[in-house]
């Protein structure tokens, strides 16, 4: 799950938990909307802690000296 499918989710979840007023028989909108934020923000600290350790992560570079005789 990406940075962006996180927020995604967080923000449905905010939207189902905060602005709907309707029921559903059977299903509980809020509780589905505190379920979505909880994965979303999961979601979005695993991303940021892979992002992360992928950034330390960084290539080695190694200079090759090669010695030249000056007089040629």
């Amino acid at each position: 799950m990406g940075i962006g499918t996180s927020i995604f989710l967080i923000a449905v979840g905010a939207i189902l938990k905060f602005a709907v007023t309707t029921s559903v028989s059977g299903i509980e909108l809020a509780t589905v909307g505190v379920i979505l934020i909880v994965v979303g923000i999961l979601g979005l600290l695993v991303s940021l802690f892979y992002a992360n350790a992928a950034g330390r992560r960084g290539a080695v570079v190694q200079d090759r000296v090669v010695e030249r005789d000056p007089l040629v």
